[in-house]
């Protein structure tokens, strides 16, 4: 069973920054790509892309939403993705998730991922 375990995120002022920790763990282990989602207030049936990459590293893709401020990375040796936020809004206050996929396809479709972190709070206020 693969475990993605979120840290990293909490509250924090316009224009600051933060940074969102995925590890993943399990037997057997093995991605095409991790991307991050989030969940916004009042919009929990939603998950919105936000970054994605693939594991080779050959690929990244991001919202326009955040092009310029998030930076998705990941470590192989630790099975671990990270999102960076960088110049925060409010509008990026949300429920965090990272999630897994094992296939090739859209990178920004939430349906395609199979395996889900427990998602981390980030909230940035005015």
């Amino acid at each position: 069973q693969v475990q993605l375990v979120e840290s990293g995120g909490g509250l924090v002022q316009v224009g600051g920054s933060l940074r969102l920790s995925c590890v993943a763990s399990g037997y057997g282990f093995s991605t095409y790509a991790m991307a991050w989602f989030r969940q916004a207030p009042g919009k929990e049936r939603e998950f919105e892309f936000q970054a994605a990459i693939t594991w080779s590293g050959a690929n990244t893709v991001y919202a326009d939403s955040g092009k310029g401020r998030f930076t998705i990375s990941r470590d192989i040796a630790k099975n671990t993705v990270f999102l960076q936020m960088n110049s925060l809004k409010p509008e990026d206050t949300a429920v965090y998730y990272c999630a897994s996929k094992t296939w090739s396809g859209d990178l920004s479709k939430p349906h395609l991922y199979n395996y889900w972190g427990q998602g981390r709070q980030v909230t940035v206020s005015s």
